[in-house]
Formats: C-alpha cells, structure tokens, sequence
C-alpha cells in the first residue's frame, strides 16, 4: 500500500538520491589510502600501577582513575614512589581507554633506555571509565575538574626530588584533547600547571554531533575563553588531525583558531608531519609508530639540560615542534644552530661550472666539496635546486661569501633543505642570497653505500605551470592536462582556481621513462600553503598514479596563495598531468561536512508531510497516505527561501537588533559560514537526501508495523475494532503518572523510549484489529454489511460513544505511522544519553544533568494522549486547521536553527505533536 502510493518516477528518484547518497558514503568511509602505519610493539609486559587518590576524590569520583604506565624493570622500580623523571599525562577520548597510553609510553621507554636513562618520561593516563562524552556533554566539567585533581596529585609524587617538576606535559586524545584545553578555564586553575598540550585528532572547532545543549555549551565555554584571553595564553598546543582516513573526526575540526595574540598554537594534518607522511584513522592516530616516534623525538628534545624537565622557554617549544611536525631540514634540532661553519681538512675542491650537474657518490675514499660560481649563473637563472637521496643528519650543502674557488667557512644553508620520503632538497632563490659567490655541495667519504647529489639551475616560470582545475560541474567529463617535455628534476604545478572545500578532483600523472636502467623513484607533493595538510605520493616511474584533490580547509577570504602540486621528478622521464572533476568526492565533501545535519532535514520533510496530513483531513475528511503527502509537501522551495532571506535581513543592522531583541540564536547558517562550510546549493542537495531517507524510513516504518501486527496476530486471539474510543482510558492516567516519576528519577530518554514503545504498540495493536476485521470481511461479507450498517447507526449516536469504521481506523493508521516516523527520530537523537546512563547505572542511578528530561515531561502525556486518538475524534476540532498551518513555519524552524545544533530538532518536532493531542479537547 506503501508503495502504490508513489508512481514510479518518483520512485526512480529516491532510488537515484539512494545511489547518490551511497556514493558519498563510500568516499567518506572507503575512499582514501590504505592504512600505512606501523603498529607500534611492547618489548615487556605492559603493567599500569593504579595511583592512589585521596578518599574524598575519589568519593567524588567513583568512575574515574588514575594509573602510572610501565614496562619491565622500570615498572617494578617505580611500584615504590616517589618518582624521579618527567611527567606526561594522557588523557583518552570519547569511549577511550586508559591503556591506549601504551604505545607512546613503549616507545619513549625504549628511547629512554638508548641514552641510559639520562632522561626519562613518567607516562600516566586517566580512566574515564570510556565515558561517551561525544555524544553526552554532561560529563565533561565533571571530567575536566577531575584532570586537575590528578595533575595536582602527579606533581605531589615528585616533592623531594632534586629536579622535581613543577608542571606536566599533556597528549589528548579526541575530546581528551577538548578537556585539556577546557583546564584554563576552571576558576583556581593555575595555567603555569602545563607545559604542552599535544591533542590528537580532537574537534576543537565544534562538536562533531551536537546532540545535547552540554556540549555546545562546554565548547562555547573553552572556545571564548581562549579567544578573549588569547594575550594571557602562554601554553603551547599542538593539534593533529588525522586527514581524511579518520571520518569521525574531520580534520578541520581539529585546526585551532588562528589567533593574532596567540602565535604559540599549531595545527597539522599527520600527512603532512614530516618522517610520518600517512594519514591515520581515529583510533590509529594513537598507536600509529610513525607518529608516535616523532612526538618522543620531540618531546626529549624539549628537555632542559638544567632542570632536567621540559623547558619553560616557549620560543624554544615552538621552535621544537616546527622542526618535527610542520618542516624537517634532516638535521638533528639545535636550539641555537651555528651558521657558519668550518670547511676545512684534507678535501678535494672541484669546481663545477655546468648549469645542471649530478653526481653518483659509491665507496668515496675522500671528503669532496663541489663549488658552484653564482656570479654568471645569476645573469640567467633565478633560483638553484639541489637534492641528495643521502638522509644522514649531517649538514651537506654551503654558501660562500667572497670566494675564488673554496673558502675556508661558508654559511651553512642545510637547515634550509627539507626531508623527504627519499631525498632531502633545498631551493633557493638566487637574489635573496646577494653576498655569496658560490655554492658547496659536501659529499663525506662512505664505504659500502650509493647516493646520488643532483643540482640544477633554472628559471622560476620555466619550472611554474599553471594548470586551472575543470569546473565542478563538468561531472568528470571533461578535463585539463599539462606536460611536462623538460629534463627538469622539480616542478610547481599551480592548481588555480582551487581552494573551496566542496571541490574534488582526480589528479592523474603518467610517467613515461626513455631508458630505464634501475628504479626511478617520484615524488608528488600536494602543498596547501594556507593550512598544514599537505600530502605525499611516491611513485616509481614509469608509472601511472592517481592523487585525491580535496581540501580539509577553505582558503580564506584574504589568502591570495594557489595550492600547488610540488613533483620532484626524474630528467630521465617525461611527465603528463590531467586534471577532472571526481563527482564521487564532491558527494564524499557534502557529507563530511554536512552529514551530521541530515537528521534535521529529514525532520523537516516529514514535518511538512505530517502538515498535509492534518490539513487533507480538515478540508476532506481523510488523512491521505504518508507517502503521497510527502511527495506532494516536501519541497525545498518552501523551508530554503525563508532561511536565505532571514541570513540575508541580519545583515542589516536594525534586523539584527530585533533579533536581539526576541532573544532568538543565531542561525545556523550563519555559524557555518563562519566555517567556510557553505557549499553553493548543499541545502539543496540534504534536503534531497532528507527527503530520500524520509521516505524509505517510511517505508521501513510502515513494513515493521504490519510486519508486528502480523506477528500479534499469529499469537493472540484477533481483537475487533473499537466500539467505544474514548481519549483517556482508565489506565491512561497512572501510566502518564509512572513515566513521568521514572523520567524523573532515572533518564528521561528511557522513559522517552518507553513512551516510544508503548505508542508503536498501541499502534500495532490498532492494525492488527483493522487486518483482522478486513479478513472477517472477507470470509463473510454479509456479516460485515450488517457490521458496516451498525457503524454507521452509531455514528449518529453521541459523541461520547462514538464507534471506529474501517476507513477512521485506516485513516488514523496513516496518521499514526507518520507520527512514528518523527517519533523515531527523537527516539534516536535521544538514544546517546540513554546510552551513557546504561553504561554508568552501577555508579549512577539518576542521569545528572538530563538533557532529556525537560522533554520527556512534556512529550509523555502528549504521546499517552495521541495514542489513543483517531481521526474522527479531531476532524470537527477547531483547532485542526491552525494545527495543519504549524508544521510549515516548524519545518523552516529546523533548518534555521536544528542543522548545527541536533538538539533543538526535538523541541520542533513536539509543538504540532502537543497541538494535535489538544485537537481532542477543542
């Protein structure tokens, strides 16, 4: 019946938006690179010594814990504490674990043990008792106020020491990472109690579902803290984001805002952290040994020589953090790096005087420097390049000033390289080195390995492509392409016009080799110069290899920067570059950016259907199917056009003060064009998906329904009709009455699913009646004209004894069904801190806060009524018409003000739902 409801173009077009809809998904949760981490090992038996805490704080917080991570020896020495080295604390995400803390503490062990324990890191790790505190915000005060305990306590096993530390460094996990940054704003929170703060993969921007005002609340809290205190805000932070495997964090969540005051804050994608280059899923991020090693390398180089802690100094913490997360030069950190260096011993000088010079370096008996005259170079060419497929740490590339042929020092320009997968390279731009006259290229004397040294000179705009990307909407059919004919060994390619995060391309390079004699290995380098999230791709030519082009960050309005591809190339190979728009990844973006507000735009279309519902059965007497209504009400045209209009008044100032005024939140359109999330016709597109997935959930609602009374029906005696419908039964009262005490008492999203429950039921029970007088019917069809007769005699009888017919019952089957569609949804949206309360019932029997339970009161005795209301009961209502004319302005309502913020979706969804209810009284 469902389905006859709908023709079939309409049919083929929820079939297309399914298509559609699937497509991004798998972008989403399939289309990126397989995962390259290394899984990082234990050498001993993990142990995690439980710490003591005071008896009232733990009184306090039965839930929660604090442990001390080790290892072997080092775990059975400091079994007895106090303890003597550097402390970090790790604090786990939504449902994480203590013992996630493992692998960096593994690792920082075994770096301990390389330098004899000269320094070593103290690792403990908060149980929050894997608390979904991305989901349910209430918590997270409660957890916030608990790391500040356990920081005072860790400092407290210290006292005594000669070095004992006055702070601790902190790696957060997800909203680990949110609670860390959440300390500063607690009142007796003394900030010179962290040192660093390292988050991983953490949404600092804004919840990732919000389903509850807590957290919304907790992020606008930590957020305008850190904004309007930014002056005072000593502490360095970095956040890293795991780029586009991790699709429950998107990345640009974890950027932290970019502050004028505040300049002590860096934000990468793991891609591009440098002797990482892979991109990690939410949970891999913390075990991913790649990553992994490159915090510890950090963190021991940050450790003070003096105070045999990490250095208070935060030129020196930013300095660090630079050279291991953002740009390597291959060289080990030097807080202070000597510029001038010695070239001096027994070396042999070779002058090289060509434009493009390489050099195979095998079995070297002796120290060689390469000089390079830059006075006729400089009268052709703009800039040098220079690579060596050597990775050693030591400094290999120099300049001189005011030489003939060698100098004794020269300025030490390896600093300036960068570390690649295969190669280190430096570039240089001729005239901003005016005072020297030549370039060195130090090649040491080795046994037993090879590495080649290539250097070349060249014009930028020789080696500067520009390639404009295809319009978004050429749909992959057409495309552009650049070749690349010279015997160059680096190239820019410009990629114009590309910097909107609802853009996706495919880049294709086909690589084709003259004489291939032994491996050729390319690098292709996607560099974002207005964020930290470039990408790598090694390719060994010839080849043809396919790079994803999408953004995890919009360029900004003021940002005049192009996205370039950097290809680090070999002379031996012609390159061929295509460009094309990937429809895939474009439906992939609209859902990673936009996929957590379908809940409200499916809310909206079932609104608008619900409307024409209650509107065909004031103005004909019947509720017309879920399904026709749908197709016929929800049309973007009537919800987009009020909210552009509404975004467009409060641009104007005399609007904006009204709004003020009725106290209404800012749109949420609004908060996501500060974002830089707002795609050209994306409401379009969810209020498609919207519509789509209100559909099929129909469907899906309407099956399980007759699927139930099916069921009911094969167990129980059939039951008939109701002969008598009256509103409130006798045991419609107490029932009310018990759910309220247990919303009350317990979680008001339990009694919500028990409201919930008892409504389908009664439902159910109405369809199974209604299947089993149509079968009776039709096994006797004389009894059921006497029956009809009967019905319609009593119709005419008084109102307070009014008798159900087969077409009231069917109709009032149609407006029940759809009132379990919206039901369901805030069954779901619900469903979290529901959860949450499960999980913590033994510490807690009431849920404190609810974010549920103000809704639960009024949605209980609204839902007692509504399921025992049929149509005829309402269609003489006076109310009915203004009832049918609310679900429209509600429909535009959520949209405005539901998209970002899921948790005042329900608020919408109960208003024409109590108004029908008091279509029985009126």
């Amino acid at each position: 019946m469902f389905l006859h409801s709908v023709n079939l173009w309409n049919l083929a077009f929820y079939a297309l938006m399914v298509f559609m809809a699937t497509l991004g998904l798998w972008d989403v949760f399939f289309g990126f690179e397989e995962n390259k981490c290394s899984m990082s090992y234990m050498f001993e038996y993990p142990e995690y010594q439980k710490i003591e805490l005071p008896k009232k704080l733990a009184k306090r917080y039965p839930a929660y814990e604090l442990y001390l991570y080790g290892e072997g020896s080092y775990a059975e020495e400091h079994k007895s504490l106090p303890l003597t080295g550097i402390p970090v604390l790790f604090l786990p995400g939504n449902a994480g674990s203590y013992k996630q803390v493992r692998s960096i503490g593994s690792i920082a062990l075994r770096k301990a043990e390389d330098i004899d324990f000269k320094y070593h890191f103290d690792f403990f790790s908060v149980n929050f008792n894997e608390e979904l505190v991305a989901l349910y915000g209430g918590s997270l005060q409660k957890q916030t106020k608990f790391v500040h305990e356990c920081i005072k306590t860790i400092l407290k096993l210290y006292k005594g020491q000669e070095f004992a530390p006055k702070s601790v460094a902190i790696i957060g996990h997800s909203m680990g990472g949110l609670v860390a940054r959440a300390l500063l704003t607690l009142k007796n929170f003394k900030q010179d109690l962290i040192n660093l703060l390292i988050t991983q993969a953490t949404p600092h921007v804004a919840p990732v579902m919000p389903l509850d005002r807590f957290i919304t609340d907790f992020y606008m809290t930590v957020n305008n803290y850190w904004i309007l205190n930014a002056r005072h805000i000593n502490l360095t932070t970095l956040s890293v984001a795991g780029g586009f495997r991790d699709y429950q964090v998107r990345s640009g969540l974890t950027f932290l805002p970019k502050l004028s005051h505040h300049t002590s804050a860096l934000s990468v994608v793991s891609s591009a952290v440098p002797k990482t280059w892979v991109s990690t899923d939410h949970l891999s991020i913390v075990w991913c040994k790649q990553l992994q090693l490159t915090t510890i390398r950090a963190f021991f180089d940050l450790i003070d020589a003096d105070t045999k802690q990490i250095t208070q100094n935060p030129k020196k913490k930013l300095s660090v953090l630079n050279h291991h997360f953002i740009r390597h030069p291959a060289k080990h950190f030097e807080e202070n790096p000597a510029i001038i260096s010695d070239l001096t011993g027994t070396s042999m000088w070779v002058p090289v005087k060509v434009s493009k010079w390489t050099y195979v370096a095998y079995n070297e008996s002796d120290k060689i420097y390469f000089t390079f005259p830059l006075a006729n170079h400089r009268k052709i060419y703009t800039h040098v390049y220079c690579q060596s497929t050597m990775l050693d740490t030591n400094s290999w590339i120099f300049g001189c000033i005011n030489s003939t042929s060698m100098c004794r020092q020269g300025v030490d320009l390896s600093w300036k390289a960068e570390l690649l997968p295969t190669i280190k390279s430096l570039t240089l731009r001729l005239q901003d080195y005016p005072s020297l006259s030549h370039l060195v290229v130090y090649v040491p004397s080795i046994h037993g390995s090879k590495f080649v040294v290539d250097c070349e000179f060249f014009k930028k705009e020789t080696r500067s492509i520009q390639l404009p990307v295809t319009h978004l909407f050429s749909f992959g059919l057409s495309s552009r392409k650049v070749i690349l004919n010279t015997s160059g060994l680096f190239y820019n390619i410009e990629l114009l016009n590309f910097g909107q995060i609802y853009q996706a391309f495919k880049i294709n390079v086909v690589s084709k080799c003259s004489s291939v004699k032994e491996e050729i290995t390319s690098i292709y380098k996607l560099h974002i110069p207005w964020s930290y999230e470039d990408s790598l791709t090694i390719a060994q030519a010839p080849s043809s290899t396919e790079i994803s082009l999408k953004l995890h960050i919009a360029q900004p309005e003021n940002d005049s920067h192009v996205a370039l591809l950097k290809m680090y190339t070999s002379s031996d190979c012609q390159y061929e570059v295509t460009v094309k728009t990937s429809f895939s990844q474009i439906l992939g973006q609209v859902v990673r950016f936009h996929g957590g507000a379908l809940p409200a735009y499916v809310i909206s279309s079932i609104l608008l259907a619900y409307g024409g519902q209650l509107y065909s059965l004031f103005s004909t007497g019947h509720c017309l199917e879920y399904a026709a209504m749908l197709d016929k009400e929800a049309k973007p045209y009537k919800v987009d056009p009020f909210v552009i209009m509404i975004k467009f008044l409060l641009g104007y100032k005399w609007f904006k003060e009204l709004w003020d005024v009725l106290l209404l939140p800012e749109l949420d359109a609004i908060v996501l064009t500060s974002q830089s999330m707002c795609f050209p016709l994306v409401s379009l597109i969810l209020f498609l998906f919207g519509t789509c997935t209100a559909y099929w959930g129909g469907l899906l609602s309407s099956t399980s329904v007759r699927l139930l009374s099916s069921l009911w029906l094969a167990l129980k005696r059939p039951s008939e009709l109701p002969k008598d419908i009256k509103m409130i039964s006798a045991d419609l009262p107490f029932l009310t009455v018990v759910l309220i005490i247990v919303s009350w008492t317990t979680c008001g999203a339990f009694a919500i699913l028990l409201t919930y429950l008892y409504y389908v039921f009664k439902i159910v029970h109405l369809q199974a009646s209604l299947t089993s007088y149509k079968n009776s019917q039709t096994v006797n069809p004389k009894h059921s004209r006497r029956s009809e007769k009967k019905c319609s005699q009593h119709k005419d009888s008084a109102a307070h004894h009014r008798r159900l017919s087969v077409g009231d019952a069917e109709d009032s089957i149609r407006m029940h069904s759809t009132v379990i569609n919206l039901l369901t949804w805030v069954v779901l949206l619900s469903m979290p801190s529901l959860i949450y309360w499960l999980k913590n019932l033994r510490y807690y029997f009431k849920l404190n806060p609810d974010p549920c339970k103000p809704l639960a009161f009024i949605l209980i005795p609204t839902m007692a009524i509504l399921g025992n209301t049929y149509t005829v009961s309402i269609k003489s209502s006076k109310l009915l018409k203004t009832t049918s004319q609310f679900p429209l302005p509600l429909a535009v309502g959520v949209i405005a003000f539901g998209s970002a913020h899921l948790y005042r979706v329900p608020c919408f969804v109960f208003i024409p739902l109590l108004l029908h209810a008091l279509c029985n009284f009126m």
